[in-house]
């Protein structure tokens, strides 16, 4: 199935692989996804949709197994603060469900926050779009087509 997400890759000639995977819509999470496509969680990259108090609306991208450092978001999108958007926000900003957020094609051009641990893999997992699909391509490849900004934005959770 070709998504936004896919098409945005296609149209930049960036190699991917796409890997589909059963959904537990009670169970979402980062690390559940990693082990349905045998990935480390590690590797495969959450979407979290942040406001600042400066910018604005911008898209956090963090290993399955850390959670955002607001703190540290702040400081690289040049904002005082930051906060995840409540989960009824993010569909309506976004045009992506949970479980399915990508950086990739979003309904607008939000700046993008890339954890800087994305550069430990080959190869890292994001989401198609769509629940139940992951990306598989190079963290360079990546960068590039969401245009991120790389930093440690991530802690452990």
């Amino acid at each position: 199935m070709k998504t936004n997400a896919v098409r945005v890759l296609d149209n930049l000639g960036i190699s991917y692989e796409l890997r589909d995977y059963e959904v537990d819509p009670d169970d979402l999470t980062a690390e559940t996804v990693a082990a349905k496509i045998g990935f480390d969680a590690e590797q495969v990259f959450k979407t979290l949709v942040t406001r600042g108090d400066k910018n604005g609306i911008c898209l956090a991208v963090v290993p399955g197994n850390a959670q955002l450092d607001l703190k540290a978001l702040a400081k690289l999108s040049g904002d005082r603060k930051t906060e995840v958007v409540a989960l009824k926000e993010v569909q309506p900003l976004t045009g992506y469900i949970r479980g399915g957020v990508t950086a990739l094609a979003c309904k607008k051009d939000y700046p993008v926050y890339v954890d800087e641990n994305v550069y430990l893999f080959d190869v890292i997992s994001v989401s198609a779009g769509v629940r139940g699909t992951q990306i598989l391509l190079a963290p360079d490849d990546y960068i590039q087509a969401t245009k991120a900004t790389v930093g440690l934005i991530s802690k452990p959770q």
